[in-house]
């Protein structure tokens, strides 16, 4: 662990340079890194240089490596005694539409003065080129004072989170060797409420589905065919209604093995939380919480898994009346996981269930979107109660342990394929409009999330 002084030299560097810092950011912001868009494919190889050079002027051994989609940038300082550490962020960013309801253009990055502070608006400001420099600028700082980087620091920067990452797990494969580390850092996450930082230990997996019942060879008139014929429209709503029973559980055979109840000191610690599930769903007009009964709402949001219908069609539903019964029916269905969860036999339970209310007429096909475990962090390991402390000194709150309702599907990639767990420590909000127009960054979180990197740098040595 560093001396405090040298913490304190390092800590007054990051504020000298704070102005630094943030031409730097908006430097990187200006490239329209859009890894969706194949019209954009030069601007996110263009990011991905960038990053080298600054990496590379940093003192890293900085590389571009070129995959069959988007370049990755890998970089590494000097090996030395310290503890193995793996830092991981994403360069490419989300498109921009609808662009008319932007306030300014989208890569035209500035800082602008809120109800809330200064923060610094433009496409990737939280998610997640914000959020990535703030590492860099702790390493820039600890090389000001101590005249060389951390050692034994490895660094992943993908330009492909926002389109899937087609190429994350082959290169984690091909390159196993190389990336592997002790511990990874993510910065992808946001803190748990304004002000409050926090430490994400445990993510919901995910399973995506897309269905089609097919009944008839076309659509049918309804007063000369209904009653008699298939509707799929009705068949795939009843197989789908019968997935949850009346108390919330889901129904699929085997759905919950491999579901953890957490231990009773994460049980204290959500229940100190003092998560308002009225104040939270107020935000998006809603008021009372369903779900799973006997559960409290976090336990739902973070500890649950959950079957949701996202998207279901079929039929005529233009402007005005057309009876038919209709061909086809299409639905799309995502299961969150938790705990040791298979989603393999998660997708093998919900494909049976389906083909289990066809009438001998209808035909059904399935589409995978994806099958990813649950990730859940051994927070035994020294380095989760190094980085609380570190937040807790930062942020002059408690650092919470917290559980994401979403996939961050690269701490599952790194636990399996690299074999190490992952804090995730994130300095975002819930107001950055990550995703949307408008996205923004607090000034705040880009400078005390840049301290609070370089505490837990020193906490790690």
């Amino acid at each position: 662990m560093q001396e405090p002084a040298q913490l304190d030299d390092i800590l007054a560097t990051l504020d000298a340079d704070r102005d630094g810092a943030i031409a730097r950011l908006l430097d990187f912001l200006r490239i329209p890194s859009i890894s969706t868009d194949p019209a954009h494919g030069e601007d996110v190889r263009r990011a991905a240089r960038w990053l080298r050079d600054e990496l590379a002027e940093l003192g890293f051994d900085a590389k571009i490596h070129d995959t069959t989609g988007h370049p990755m940038v890998v970089a590494r300082s000097q090996p030395g005694s310290g503890r193995s550490v793996l830092f991981y962020g994403h360069y490419d960013v989300q498109p921009v539409d609808p662009l008319e309801l932007w306030n300014r253009p989208p890569f035209e990055p500035a800082i602008e003065d809120t109800e809330d502070g200064p923060v610094i608006r433009g496409r990737g400001a939280s998610d997640d080129k914000g959020q990535l420099m703030t590492f860099l600028e702790a390493c820039r700082a600890w090389k000001a004072v101590h005249g060389a980087l951390p050692s034994d620091l490895i660094l992943l920067f993908e330009g492909e989170e926002e389109s899937g990452s087609p190429s994350l797990r082959p290169f984690l494969e091909s390159h196993a060797d190389d990336l592997r580390a002790s511990i990874a850092l993510i910065c992808d996450t946001a803190l748990y409420a304004d002000g409050r930082p926090a430490i994400t230990t445990q993510l919901r997996g995910l399973v995506g589905e897309e269905v089609i019942v097919t009944g008839a060879d076309r659509d049918l008139h309804s007063g000369s065919f209904g009653g008699l014929a298939a509707n799929p429209v009705m068949v795939l709503a009843q197989a789908l209604g019968s997935l949850k029973d009346e108390t919330g559980r889901v129904t699929l055979p085997g759905f919950y093995d491999g579901v953890e109840e957490p231990d009773e000191a994460l049980r204290r610690d959500w229940e100190a939380l003092g998560f308002d599930a009225g104040e939270f769903l107020g935000r998006v007009g809603l008021s009372k919480p369903i779900g799973e009964q006997g559960r409290t709402p976090l336990e739902m949001l973070w500890n649950r898994p959950t079957a949701e219908i996202n998207g279901i069609e079929g039929g005529y539903t233009g402007d005005g009346f057309k009876t038919v019964l209709p061909a086809t029916a299409h639905a799309k269905v995502s299961f969150r996981l938790t705990g040791k969860q298979d989603p393999i036999k998660i997708r093998e339970a919900f494909r049976a269930h389906i083909r289990s209310h066809l009438p001998k007429d209808c035909k059904v096909e399935f589409h995978d979107h994806g099958a990813s475990p649950a990730s859940v962090m051994d927070t035994s390991d020294p380095a989760f109660s190094a980085a609380r402390q570190a937040l807790g000194d930062e942020w002059a709150r408690d650092a919470a342990f917290i559980g994401a309702g979403g996939s961050i599907p690269i701490a599952g990639d790194f636990k399996q394929i690299l074999g190490m767990d992952s804090m995730l420590i994130g300095f975002g909000r819930d107001d950055d409009r990550i995703h949307s127009p408008n996205e923004k960054y607090n000034l705040e979180s880009f400078t005390k999330g840049a301290r609070s990197w370089a505490r837990i740098l020193a906490a790690l040595r």
